[in-house]
């Protein structure tokens, strides 16, 4: 295998068919990426600016291709998890801070994400008109999901439920990609939206910074390498790993992020929907010119089998990050891990005891996980840079791009942060901006550690 990714061979059809045959790991985090929180940022983000943020999103796959793509190269050059490749060469104090702002990004979105699997069942039931209101409950789901998804992955008897759910997931892009040439989307008006530039208006800043949060997110950044080593990646796998990252997050990522905004920012503003209490029956519009009468049933399937993919991939998150810090082995045979994953299962029936919708809630946690990102980012970019970690330390080509890639994610998590600021007497607004703070603290200790190592002694 590694003999082929190795030869420099031309892109013949047999090469790409081998390619295709062989995608993957990031293939599992585009499946979380292009999930019901992305999903309904960008619904949001549609209904409530127009075009306006179309730049963000094309800049959410750019950008989180880049940021897949350094993971990538630490996962391949090291032949490690990331924790563990901190842990070694920065100390257990920066591997604790990694795993911790990990798991804090990856458990609220775990809760949120379960609200929201739990309230679609419930709206699902209450949608066919079963006689039964206990079945209408999202907390009786919330419970049974939570429960099924224990099982499931402790005992490896998930699979069945996470391929239905991604075909369903299928189905709803293809119908989003299919309005494309359906609703009458204005090219320029589109276009202005390309111009970098925050709308006015409460909520502006929490919802770009929910889209970009789509793709650069620390859950995805941190599981690249754990990813890659389950399919035994190296080195020499260098170019499949390569067409593994583009094809998913600036292919097909790209490709569904700008049909369900495109789509959304023509349909749902022109319908007089109000973003303040957009649900998932509303939100359905969307794909009525392409579904008809079928739009709320096909955008309710889609939702919750997105909701269902990525509840399966995010529970693994916190466990994975724990084992490689703890010296666990990443597998159900070992019980500690195992008992960690039901865990994490189980404590995310919590989720649908919250209040609150959870269009915003889902746009709120994308935001609050981009406030974490900078920092991995920031982790990344030290290991690749020194020669004691890798035995390539990145080009100058590919730390603009890493430096970009941080400044802009920091930006725009700034501006969140900011309009947390204003009410920052409340319990999720003081989280939020102490959590920040924290982050940025850490980036400072983490730039000024780099600095003394490097220029220090000359």
């Amino acid at each position: 295998m590694a003999t082929e990714s190795k030869s420099s061979g031309s892109w013949g059809v047999g090469r790409v068919g081998s390619y295709l045959e062989r995608l993957g790991p990031t293939w599992l985090d585009g499946a979380i990426a292009a999930g019901p929180a992305t999903m309904v940022s960008l619904l949001v983000a549609g209904a409530s600016f127009g075009y306006a943020l179309l730049w963000v999103v094309v800049l959410s796959a750019i950008l989180g291709t880049v940021g897949q793509y350094l993971a990538m190269r630490l996962g391949l050059l090291t032949e490690a998890g990331i924790v563990a490749v901190v842990e070694e060469h920065l100390g257990s104090f920066w591997a604790w801070v990694l795993v911790v702002d990990a798991v804090l990004a990856a458990g609220l979105a775990q809760l949120v994400i379960m609200k929201t699997l739990a309230d679609v069942s419930a709206t699902v039931v209450e949608t066919a008109g079963v006689g039964i209101s206990a079945l209408a409950d999202p907390r009786l789901w919330g419970v049974t999901w939570a429960v099924i998804l224990a099982l499931g992955l402790a005992g490896g008897g998930y699979r069945l439920a996470e391929i239905g759910a991604k075909v369903l997931v299928s189905l709803v892009v293809l119908a989003f990609v299919a309005s494309l040439f359906v609703v009458p989307i204005d090219p320029a008006a589109a276009a202005s939206g390309l111009a970098p530039e925050m709308p006015a208006g409460v909520g502006g800043a929490v919802v770009a910074a929910g889209v970009l949060g789509g793709a650069v997110h620390i859950t995805l950044l941190t599981m690249q390498s754990y990813t890659m080593r389950a399919r035994g990646w190296t080195e020499g796998d260098r170019d499949i790993a390569t067409f593994d990252v583009v094809s998913s997050m600036l292919v097909a990522f790209g490709i569904f992020s700008l049909a369900v905004f495109l789509v959304a920012a023509s349909v749902l503003p022109d319908a007089g929907v109000d973003p303040a209490t957009l649900d998932a029956i509303r939100a359905a519009e969307v794909l009525g010119p392409v579904a008809g009468e079928y739009a709320t049933w096909l955008f309710l399937a889609g939702l919750l089998g997105a909701a269902v993919s990525t509840l399966g991939g995010n529970t693994i998150v916190p466990p994975y990050l724990l084992a490689d810090k703890l010296g666990w082995e990443q597998s159900v045979e070992d019980s500690r891990y195992r008992g960690a994953i039901v865990a994490v299962a189980l404590v995310s029936a919590v989720g649908a005891f919250l209040e609150g919708a959870f269009f915003e809630l889902l746009v709120l946690v994308l935001a609050f996980g981009l406030v974490g990102t900078p920092f991995v980012l920031a982790v990344i970019l030290y290991l690749l840079n020194d020669p004691d970690v890798v035995p390539e330390t990145n080009s100058h080509l590919l730390n603009l791009g890493g430096l970009a890639l941080f400044a802009i994610a920091s930006v725009l998590a700034g501006e969140f942060v900011l309009e947390e600021l204003e009410t920052v007497t409340e319990p999720t607004s003081a989280f939020v901006v102490a959590f920040a703070v924290a982050m940025a603290l850490a980036i400072v200790g983490l730039v000024g550690r780099y600095v003394r190592e490097r220029f220090g002694a000359e």
